[in-house]
């Protein structure tokens, strides 16, 4: 997509050069699962934006926020090592969790980012260079400059906080995101707006996708944009969340609790699951699929070699290129 007059030097020249590299892609979530559609936009875009859910409550994340004027850094973190191409000491470094004494469990990571904020003054700027500092091969972008608490409405009353719905084992009718001042950052809004390839999930339905895109302004964006929209669908059902969905029931809650428009297509796993129960492979029945609109896309995007179910983010990223070349654009 051309960019327009008015946008900074810099990102004319980036969109200028990927043009003739490839597709812009924006990916929008979090935790691993964004880290891997990242991993898989890599080997095919021409630029690659990531816009990440700034909900989380665990981890060292949720142990650093209390503490600190910035975002949880966490799923932000793993997005910068997963666009970081090789093995370099800034890398490993941003990988690096300590494991004894007081610092036991927190990311060294995350330390760093939060070291990043208060020298540059904010935790955008903290971004811009940590990309530098790492090589990283696309950009990091909090879906919102605030520090968010993610609530839900459900069949057990009101849920608040990203570790209390994620564990719900029950049907959420609403999701929202405090404070309601929050808004998207303009970065965010613009990186969807130029997109070629708008890429959604894999990850926790909802206190990782969903969540990102309750943040107002990022589903109206996306609604706005002509680029692809994919939905790159989980491989297993969640304990909590998403226990006993399925893929129409995954489909439907995400344009249920959004607004989202229909996906253009939805890349789904072909593979036999051994998930242990009360887990479950997610599978979707083409003729549901179609009738919002949505291809139906299948194959094995499977990690043979992971320890539990995981995208195989080569696989995945032959699939999501072949989409670029397909004849749906919605």
């Amino acid at each position: 997509m051309i960019p327009s007059i008015g946008t900074h030097p810099e990102v004319v020249l980036e969109e200028l050069q990927a043009a003739f590299e490839g597709p812009h892609v924006v990916a929008i979530g979090g935790g691993h699962g964004l880290s891997k559609a990242l991993q898989a936009a890599l080997s095919y875009a021409g630029r690659v934006d990531a816009i990440v859910s700034v909900a989380d409550d665990g981890g060292s994340s949720g142990r650093l926020v209390p503490h600190l004027d910035i975002p949880p850094p966490g799923d932000i973190r793993k997005c910068l090592v997963a666009l970081t191409p090789g093995d370099s000491i800034w890398k490993r470094l941003f990988e690096y969790r300590f494991e004894s004494a007081d610092v036991a469990g927190h990311s060294l990571g995350n330390l760093i980012l939060a070291g990043l904020a208060d020298i540059e003054g904010s935790f955008e700027q903290a971004l811009i260079r940590a990309e530098r500092l790492l090589g990283a091969s696309g950009s990091v972008i909090p879906a919102c400059r605030d520090r968010l608490v993610l609530q839900a409405d459900s069949d057990g009353g009101v849920l608040s906080g990203q570790m209390t719905i994620a564990r719900h084992r029950g049907r959420i009718d609403a999701i929202t995101v405090l404070p309601t001042s929050a808004a998207a950052t303009p970065r965010a809004v613009d990186a969807i707006e130029r997109a070629d390839q708008i890429i959604l999930g894999p990850g926790s339905l909802m206190t990782s996708t969903i969540a990102a895109m309750r943040v107002p302004g990022i589903t109206e964006a996306i609604n706005r944009s002509d680029a692809q929209l994919i939905l790159v669908a989980n491989l297993i059902t969640q304990d909590g969340e998403t226990l006993d969905m399925d893929g129409i029931d995954h489909l439907d809650a995400l344009i249920r609790l959004t607004g989202v428009r229909p996906p253009g297509a939805i890349v789904g796993n072909d593979q036999v699951i051994d998930a242990a129960s009360p887990l479950k492979g997610i599978e979707f029945e083409p003729d549901i699929v179609a009738t919002y609109g949505t291809d139906l896309i299948t194959a094995d995007i499977v990690d043979a070699d992971a320890d539990w179910p995981s995208h195989d983010p080569i696989k995945l990223g032959a699939v999501l290129h072949a989409a670029t070349r397909g004849s749906f654009r919605s």
